[in-house]
Formats: structure tokens, C-alpha cells, sequence
């Protein structure tokens, strides 16, 4: 048996299946492209789905992949398992070879048996196989291909042996590969075998799924007109039995990092139950790195969620081995060194992953202060109630309050014997998702574009012509209504359709659909979007007008040429402002995300910080003066390797085939990009930036307009400069002058009133500290009075403290539309268990309020300002102050 580098096998594997007809393909990004169902792409099929689903075609039927994976969220979770058994990670290669409708079982199982025994010099006699337990042609080609003996030879069942895409779809039986480790791998169960344990002697090394079937909603399977073959081996396992090592993490492509962490840590590493805190650490730095360099960033949502808790995860067991400080920033060059070879997008990355990762570590530790205390309060709370199980309402309100995540409660409550409600905690997180969903109202079409797509799925894809041409004649490739295909539609009907080629383009890469009319001699229809599915296929939402229509027939399709152009300006306008952008703040700013309608452009970017006044006016003028300057605007198809070679740049979450659109903007930028945009960069007008705002961790968002608009809003903002300078009676240009004199006017008028209101207090503090009364040898005086705001509450009390040293005081004042609360307690009454603090807390309430502070001072506020309420506050402030001293 060969004893191969991590690397070593990786390459050895792609260029083995390469012999064999198969194309090379590089590995998706940890996004899965156009797939709403999946938070990361965790198996090498994920970039095929649509290939096998039938919606995208290839011009290969033969592929191999090393895909990179993450398991840590949804149905297919490790997180938990991670650095506690031999080979459980969160990231993960995933090595594979396909075939869409080309090759099946027989060459699937000669493939892997050859590769493995032949390539690798793996022993034969070590080789066991399971198949599906009604599969027999699987049970026998095994036997006849590679001369494996029957007892060798497993049926298994549907449960781990045979593969579906979902309830319903392609689906089919699949046979795994597994390495005998011997005995010393063994366990004590009464039979130790495959089927019977799970120990790591019997290690699963590769999952050959044979899809045959198409699965309908009642469960019948159909056999697939062009069956296909989609396979999975782990590049970490292959590579522990090659290198004859007990555990995933001793392999040299995860030793180099724990060796790292140890590094850093000062600390040595252990193999055994001791070395768990590094292998978790070397496991989820790989994860954050890859995810940053794909464009996830930490939030509390969906993806950027799981992010979160996985470096936080890392950063909690990075304290168990003494790294108190960030540190995880610092492990990524162990990360880079094991994995550039073949993922250079980390090396491009660098920048951003680092930033990403010591922000957040350094967030974390923020949380950590906020919320340690409260979590060791609340076990303190159960413990005293007798329990032994955290709330998960409590649980969630530590979360959503501090951000602490459920993984680190779930730590420091296992550290103190406790368990913790996850039931709660999910009904709790539920609970306010609803909430939220049903503030923000509305849906998506995601679920009946699926199904339009594969209702679709045979239809030619036909002709985008809209670069060319604003009108054309074409013909009607398909009807469809209620998510029904259909001949004719008439007035009234809505739905969509196909045409054998169209000008209108199809909402993708950012960049919203096209609208229009489709027209014959009796009919008219109005479309109000355009979408592009997987496949290429472009369909129109239309509604009919008047008159009927049908399948085949001709028709004139007309865009609307004026909103096009609107969105053209907008789209050649990002292009511009993303070269801007890295020429004002760096070349580690990219695209992280957009949106380009009629009316404006929104541009999301990786950024650590918040842009200055000077900055913004930098970019704009940037952009500008490249709009000014009208360069042409070419585009040009060509393989992807040559407009690489000219400085192409891609856009985040597009993606690209062999052959590519190129749109240059003269010589100052060139992007890969399939919108529509302006003959030369003039045409755009100009460009003027709204907003800018932070998003998420290391996440900025640009919104501007251009052309018409970038002019209706200088137009407003003139009408409104207009309308001030004729309030304050002088000249636009005069404007900003009159209105710091306006502002210098108030601010000492201002202080007049407060001059004035201090004399009128003065005299009112020397009637007001004779009214205290004696409750148990400590004065107590409680009144309302005038106050501007909450500052001259305070100072009234302040005087009337030099009055009366040994007291009680509260008081109270209507401000605005609030109530307004300031108590003092004299050092005498703290010692008789009397805090101001908690005083002001129960007579705020009395008014909607509350509040807290110091022992000896404390203020607060109530939404309720009527007299009858605060006299009520001041009435119980006496009975808790008499409740409390006599």
C-alpha cells in the first residue's frame, strides 16, 4: 500500500479518472449556486444538482471533482461530533467522479476497484463492499468484475444503502467501499462487523450512488431514461489509512494546524481525549477560513449564523488550553500552507479571512464579559430552585440579547453539572422568526420557479438576443398556467412563457428582468418580469390584455427600451464603482453582493469599517470621472482562461462556464459579466451615492442612483436648499451662515433660561427642604417641580442635598412627554437596607417606566406624565422609604 501526502492523493485521484474521460472540474464555492435548500454545499453532487435534475446541461458527461464541504448546519450536522471521534469534521474534501447519463455500474465499481487497488496498492483482502439489499445486478458485478468473494459482499438496507435528492426525484441504490484496520481498531461489541457496529475499524472510504430511478409523490419508482453515477470518497480518510494513522487528525493535512495551535499555546498536543480542544480548534479554523473566502460573514442568519458559532466554538476552546486573547486570526497560515495548492482562493483571500476572523474573535470576547455573568447567574438561579436543566426561554434570551451562543451554554452548563432545554431554545428562536417573517411580510416565488423548471426541463433553451435587439419576432415554445403546461391562454390569463428567442432578459447575476409587451395582430400581452432558470431558459410573466394566444404561434416581443436603459446605467455604474471602490480604500475590496433595477443599484463589498465623508466623495468623484471620460463599453466572448489572463474580475455567487462574457469599460476595468449595459461609459449621466451602512461583520452596502435619477435627486435636494433659505429668510449661498447664527441664537438663549430657571430652583430649594418630614431619625422629602430636562432635575437634587445632608430625597418632573424620576439615599439609610436603585425602579413603574443606578443616586423614566400618575410614583416612594426605615 502506497504511503501518500494528502496532496499526493488528491492529484492522483483527479488524474486517474482524467484518463479515463472524465473532466477535470474545480471545486464550487461552499455557496451552493441557485439552491435555496441547502445552507453549504456538503457533497461533491451539490454543483451537478441541476445536471442531474435535468435543468442544466454540460458539454461533458464525464466529471471529477475534489470539492471542498462543510457539514455544520441543517440535516447534515457534525459540529457536535467534532474532535471527539477519528474522522467527524465540520470541513471536509469530498473526492468524486460523475456521470450524467454516460457510464453506470459496471464502470462505476471497475473505476473505484481499480483506482484503489491499482493507483493506491490498497490489499484486496482488505476491501469490503456493501450493496443495496434488493440490488442484485450490484451483488454480482462485484463478484465478477474484481473477483471479491460473496462473503464479502453485504445487502444492506434502504436506510444506509439507498440514495434519494429528496421525497421526490432521482433517487436510486448505492454501494459503499470499506477498509478492514484490523483488530487493534476493533470494539467490544458481541460482533464486530459492518452492519453490526460503528467502530473505526470498518472504515466507509467511498459511496458509489447508482441513479436509476425518478420517484413520484405517491412512491412509485420509475427507471430513469439515462441513468447517471455520482460518487463520494473523503480525501481525509483515504489518506489516514495510507498513511497508517489512527485518526483523521494525525494525516499531514491536519497535523501541520494542530501542530500550529500547540505552537501558539505553548501547550503540548495530545492523540487521546486530552488533544480534543486542538483538534476542534484545527477543524473549524479550516471551516471560517474557507466560508470567509467565499463570501459568508458572521451574523446571527442563516449561513453567516453558523459561521458564528463555529469561531466562536473554536475561540471558547481555544481559553480551555490558556489562548485567553484572539488567536485564531493566526492559525490561517497553518491553513493556508495545508490546502493552497489546490484552493488559491484562500491565498486571494487572505486579507479579508484574517480581518473577518480577529473582528469576530474580538466581538466574541466583548460577548463573553456581557454575557458570563448572566450565565452564571442563571445556573445559580436553577441551583437554588433545585434544578439541573437551564431554561431555554432564559437560554435564548442570553442569545438574542448578548449574542451568546447556545454551544458555549451548553459548555459552561455541562462544566457545572447542568443540561440545557434546547426544546425552549428552539421554540424561543421559532417563535421570533415568525415574528420577524411576519413584519417583513410577503414571500418569494423560489418554490414555483423550482417547479416551473422542471415542468420545463425538456424545452429547448432558446435565443437571448436582447444585446442586439430591443424588438424581434419569435414564437411561442410554451404555455403555463397554475403551474400547468397549456395551449392557449385569452384574456385575462396570467402565467408564463417561453419564446424560441426573446430580447428580454431574464433576472440574474444582480440584475433584474426586463418588462415589455408580446403582440400579435388580435392579441396583447403585458410582461411584467423575466427570470432565468438553472439551465439558461429565460421565462416571461405575463399577463393577457386582450385577446388569445398559443403555443407556436408567431408574435412580436417588444422590452421596454427606456427602463433597459435605466438599468443598463446602473449596471455599467457598479462596474465602475467597484474599481473605484479598491482604488480609494484597497485592493481587498470585492463584490460581495448586488442589486440593479431601473431606479437604483445597491453594491454590497468587504470592508472592516465604516467609510468617512472624505472617502465617499473620493469614490464618487472616481466613478465620475470615468463617466465623464466616456469610454466605450465592449464585450466579448472567450474562454475563461484568456479574459483571467486580461484581469478579469468575477462577480460574487455568478457562475461561470468554459466560455465567458467579458464587458470592458475602455482600458480602466474588465469583468466577467452576462447584463446589459451602456454603449460607453457617458451614458450613464453621473452617478451619486445615497447610502452607506454596514451589513454585517466586515460587510458594507452602497445604494446610488444615475442618470434621471441622480438628476431628480439633485433636483430635490436643490428645491429643498431653496425652501430652507426662504424660512431663514436669506440666499442659498447664505444658508449654512444664517443657520450656525440661528443655532449660536438658541444655545445662548439656552443658557439664559438655564440662569434663570437656577435663580427660580435657588428659591424654590430654600421653601422645598423645609417641607421634609422625619421618618426614623432620617428626613425624607418627595415632591414635584419644574424642570427643563433630566440634567436639571439632577442639580435640584444636588442642592437640596447640601440642605439636607442625612436624607431621603425624591423627585419628580414632567419633561416633554415623559416623567422624570431622581432619587438620592443618604449613607444612614443605605446601612438601614434602603438603595436608591431599587427604590427608583418600583416608583418608576408606576408611570410605564423604569430605571436603576448607584446605591446613594438613581434616575429614570416613564412614558406616563400626568399628575395623577407621578403623585401616585411619589405617594408609594413614601410608603417603601416608611416600609423600609420605621
Amino acid at each position: 500500500m502506497k504511503n501518500l501526502t494528502a496532496r499526493e492523493i488528491r492529484e492522483a485521484f483527479l488524474a486517474y479518472f482524467e484518463s479515463k474521460g472524465h473532466r477535470r472540474v474545480p471545486s464550487s464555492p461552499l455557496v451552493p449556486y441557485n439552491d435555496q435548500t441547502l445552507l453549504f454545499v456538503n457533497a461533491g453532487m451539490v454543483q451537478f444538482k441541476d445536471v442531474f435534475l435535468g435543468l442544466d446541461k454540460r458539454d461533458y458527461s464525464r466529471a471529477v471533482t475534489a470539492q471542498r464541504c462543510v457539514r455544520a448546519g441543517g440535516k447534515h450536522n457534525d459540529l457536535d461530533t467534532v474532535g471527539r471521534t477519528a474522522r467527524h469534521h465540520t470541513f471536509f474534501e469530498m473526492m468524486g467522479n460523475f456521470s450524467f447519463g454516460d457510464y453506470f455500474k459496471r464502470d462505476a465499481i471497475l473505476f473505484a476497484w481499480e483506482f484503489l487497488t491499482e493507483v493506491l496498492e490498497m490489499p484486496k483482502d482488505r476491501l469490503y463492499v456493501t450493496v443495496y439489499e434488493e440490488d442484485d445486478e450490484a451483488y454480482e458485478l462485484w463478484h465478477q468484475l474484481t473477483g471479491i468473494d460473496y462473503g464479502r459482499i453485504y445487502r444492506i438496507g434502504a436506510k444506509d444503502n439507498f440514495w434519494a435528492m429528496g421525497d421526490t426525484g432521482p433517487c436510486g441504490p448505492c454501494s459503499e467501499i470499506f477498509f478492514d484496520r484490523g483488530e487493534h481498531f476493533g470494539c467490544d461489541a458481541e460482533e464486530c462487523g459492518i452492519g453490526k457496529c460503528d467502530c473505526d475499524r470498518w472504515m466507509e472510504i467511498w459511496n458509489l450512488v447508482f441513479m436509476q430511478f425518478d420517484r413520484s409523490e405517491d412512491g412509485a419508482l420509475t427507471p430513469l431514461p439515462h441513468p447517471s453515477i455520482d460518487t463520494g470518497m473523503g480525501l481525509e480518510r483515504v489518506a489516514s489509512i495510507l498513511q497508517n494513522v489512527e485518526s483523521n487528525y494525525d494525516t499531514d493535512i491536519m497535523r501541520g494546524i494542530i501542530d500550529g495551535v500547540a505552537e501558539l499555546s505553548g501547550k503540548p498536543y495530545y492523540e487521546d481525549q486530552r488533544g480534543f480542544p486542538f483538534r476542534v480548534i484545527a477543524d473549524h479554523a479550516r471551516s471560517c477560513s474557507f466560508m470567509i473566502a467565499d463570501g459568508i460573514i458572521p451574523s446571527n442568519e442563516g449561513r453567516g449564523y453558523v459561521l458564528r458559532r463555529i469561531l466562536r466554538r473554536a475561540a471558547r476552546f481555544g481559553m480551555v488550553i490558556g489562548l485567553s486573547e484572539p488567536f485564531l486570526y493566526k492559525i490561517f497560515p497553518y491553513v493556508k500552507a495545508s490546502l493552497c495548492d489546490h484552493y488559491p482562493e484562500i491565498v486571494a483571500a487572505e486579507d479579508s479571512i484574517v480581518r473577518a476572523i480577529r473582528q469576530e474573535e474580538e466581538r466574541f470576547h466583548l460577548t463573553l464579559k456581557a454575557g458570563m455573568s448572566i450565565a452564571e447567574g442563571m445556573i445559580e438561579k436553577t441551583r437554588a430552585a433545585g434544578g439541573k436543566v437551564l431554561a431555554g426561554k432564559d437560554l435564548f434570551m442570553l442569545y438574542d440579547t448578548y449574542g451568546f451562543p447556545l454551544d458555549l451554554a451548553k459548555d459552561i452548563a455541562e462544566e457545572n453539572g447542568f443540561s440545557v432545554d434546547e426544546a425552549g431554545f428552539d421554540a424561543a428562536m421559532a417563535e421570533q422568526r415568525e415574528k420577524s417573517h411576519a413584519q417583513k411580510g410577503g414571500g418569494n416565488d423560489e418554490e414555483d420557479l423550482l417547479a416551473i423548471g422542471q415542468l420545463l426541463s425538456e424545452m429547448p433553451v432558446g435565443e437571448f438576443a436582447g444585446y442586439q435587439q430591443d424588438a424581434l419576432i419569435a414564437h411561442i415554445s410554451a404555455l403555463v398556467v397554475n403551474d400547468a403546461l397549456c395551449d392557449t391562454v385569452s384574456e385575462g390569463a396570467s402565467g408564463w412563457l417561453t419564446l424560441d428567442r426573446t430580447p428580454f432578459y431574464g433576472e440574474s447575476g444582480g440584475q433584474i428582468g426586463d418588462s415589455g409587451a408580446i403582440n400579435t395582430d388580435s392579441a396583447l400581452l403585458f410582461v411584467s418580469d423575466s427570470k432565468k432558470l438553472a439551465n439558461g431558459l429565460i421565462i416571461h410573466r405575463f399577463h393577457v390584455e386582450e385577446g388569445s394566444v398559443k403555443v407556436g404561434e408567431s408574435v412580436e416581443a417588444v422590452i421596454d427600451g427606456q427602463r433597459r436603459l435605466a438599468i443598463a446605467r446602473n449596471h455599467s455604474a457598479t462596474h465602475l464603482l467597484h474599481r473605484a471602490l479598491r482604488m480609494v480604500l484597497g485592493q481587498h475590496v470585492h463584490q460581495s453582493g448586488s442589486l440593479v433595477t431601473d431606479e437604483r443599484l445597491r453594491f454590497d463589498f468587504n470592508h472592516s469599517q465604516p467609510l468617512t465623508a472624505e472617502e465617499l466623495l473620493a469614490i464618487e468623484d472616481e466613478t465620475n470621472k470615468q463617466i465623464i471620460a466616456n469610454h466605450l463599453i465592449d464585450a466579448q466572448q472567450m474562454p475563461i482562461d484568456e479574459a483571467k489572463a486580461l484581469g478579469a474580475m468575477a462577480f460574487f455567487g455568478d457562475k461561470y462556464g468554459d466560455i465567458v462574457r467579458l464587458v470592458s469599460m475602455g482600458q480602466v476595468s474588465r469583468e466577467l459579466c452576462g447584463g446589459t449595459h451602456c454603449h460607453a461609459t457617458g451614458d450613464i449621466g453621473s452617478l451619486r451615492i445615497v447610502s452607506e451602512a454596514g451589513i454585517g461583520a466586515g460587510l458594507r452596502r452602497i445604494e446610488a442612483v444615475t442618470g434621471f435619477n441622480a438628476l431628480n435627486l439633485y433636483r430635490e435636494q436643490q428645491q429643498l436648499l431653496l425652501r430652507l433659505s426662504d424660512k431663514m429668510k436669506t440666499t442659498p449661498a447664505n444658508c449654512e451662515k444664517r443657520l450656525d447664527n440661528i443655532i449660536a441664537e438658541g444655545k445662548a438663549q439656552a443658557r439664559e433660561i438655564e440662569k434663570l430657571q437656577a435663580k427660580l430652583n435657588k428659591g424654590n430649594i430654600d421653601e422645598l427642604w423645609r417641607q421634609a418630614e422625619d421618618i426614623g431619625g432620617v428626613k425624607l422629602l418627595t415632591a414635584q417641580v419644574a424642570a427643563a430636562d433630566m440634567a436639571a432635575l439632577r442639580n435640584s437634587v444636588d442642592m437640596l442635598r447640601d440642605k439636607l445632608p442625612d436624607a431621603v430625597i425624591v423627585l419628580a418632573a414632567a419633561v416633554e412627554d415623559k416623567a422624570q424620576f431622581v432619587v438620592a439615599v443618604a449613607q444612614s439609610a443605605q446601612d438601614r437596607g434602603l438603595k436608591a436603585g431599587a427604590l427608583i425602579k418600583d416608583i418608576a413603574a408606576v408611570c410605564g417606566g423604569g430605571g436603576g443606578g448607584r446605591p446613594d443616586m438613581a434616575q429614570a423614566g416613564g412614558k406616563d406624565n400626568s399628575p395623577e400618575k407621578i403623585q401616585a410614583a411619589l405617594d408609594l416612594a413614601r410608603q417603601l422609604v416608611r416600609r423600609q426605615l420605621q
